[in-house]
């Protein structure tokens, strides 16, 4: 097993949908993304901040599952915490109330035992905290995947650029990538975004998919360059919350898992598909209370169905 260092938010979330609601839910990029991750390799090293009101219960859920929390940072002030309210269409989304709390003057500190990671993750989190988590980074060349938001997009562009010069693969929203670069076509996007630095970018396009791009001397796609990623169907969605960063945590957890440090453009495909598989459970039940649950036999079940509905002769 290769380890996989994750850094990102820990959070306290509540969340509102049309039928049901819940409150003080496991939440946190970084939270999200770690679960996902364990699935695939181990250890499941967790970098992140939270306060003296964390649930126990959350903690004990992540150390379950194998995740290490020795670089998960202990507080005296309130935790991170996010309360949306999804509507009919439960991609629109309300973020009713945000408190910073200990993120507020949070700098990022990677345990020595950790920093040689060969693969890691920058889930969502300031791009000046990603720096300082690449900073302490001490592989000769890890293998990093960085998430982002409209936010740091805003408040935080040239940091962000800085980011972009310095990872491996990028993994952003359909909304936040046509912002990010002026355009409305995703595959002039996707192409724009590997201009500013990352080898490979995923475009996420929730329940359409997924999109990745390779740089390559060709901007013409081919199957060398491109691939298109079809979503799990699903009959019902309880909470998307948390649903691209499983993505991210299964993609990442699945390089890791093969054992190499570099990865051809057929691996990130494939993680691609691992990483909807995994958000395809985390949206069937609020916070991460699917995610916890499944086996490598749900998983396998849903990689089987999906190649078989999206495959031709």
């Amino acid at each position: 097993m290769t380890p996989i260092l994750i850094g990102g938010t820990v959070a306290i979330d509540h969340v509102k949908t049309p039928t049901a609601e819940a409150a003080n839910l496991l939440g946190g990029s970084a939270s999200y993304a770690a679960l996902a991750a364990s699935y695939y390799t181990s250890p499941v090293h967790l970098i992140g901040i939270i306060g003296k009101d964390f649930p126990q219960e959350h903690l004990a859920l992540l150390d379950s599952r194998g995740i290490t929390l020795d670089g998960l940072e202990r507080s005296p002030g309130d935790s991170f915490s996010w309360s949306g309210e999804y509507h009919e269409n439960m991609n629109d989304r309300t973020t009713r109330q945000v408190d910073i709390n200990v993120l507020e003057n949070w700098s990022v500190k990677v345990p020595a035992a950790h920093a040689s990671s060969p693969v890691v993750i920058l889930a969502n989190m300031a791009p000046e905290n990603q720096i300082q988590m690449l900073d302490q980074c001490t592989a000769a060349h890890p293998f990093v995947v960085a998430d982002t938001m409209d936010l740091w997009i805003h408040i935080a562009n040239d940091r962000l650029h800085d980011v972009l010069k310095r990872i491996d693969l990028l993994v952003i929203n359909e909304s936040e990538a046509r912002e990010f670069v002026a355009t409305s076509n995703l595959v002039v996007a996707g192409q724009r975004l590997l201009a500013k630095g990352p080898r490979f970018v995923v475009i996420k396009l929730g329940e359409f998919g997924a999109m990745l791009f390779a740089a390559g001397e060709s901007a013409e796609l081919s199957a060398s360059n491109f691939f298109r990623c079809a979503a799990f169907p699903l009959h019902e969605v309880a909470d998307p919350t948390g649903a691209g960063d499983s993505f991210l945590g299964a993609l990442a957890g699945y390089l890791a898992a093969t054992g190499r440090e570099q990865f051809t453009f057929d691996d990130i495909r494939q993680a691609v598909v691992e990483g909807s598989v995994l958000a395809s459970f985390t949206c069937e039940a609020f916070s991460t209370r699917r995610l916890q649950e499944i086996t490598r036999a749900d998983i396998e079940q849903r990689l089987a169905f999906l190649q078989s509905i999206t495959h031709w002769p």
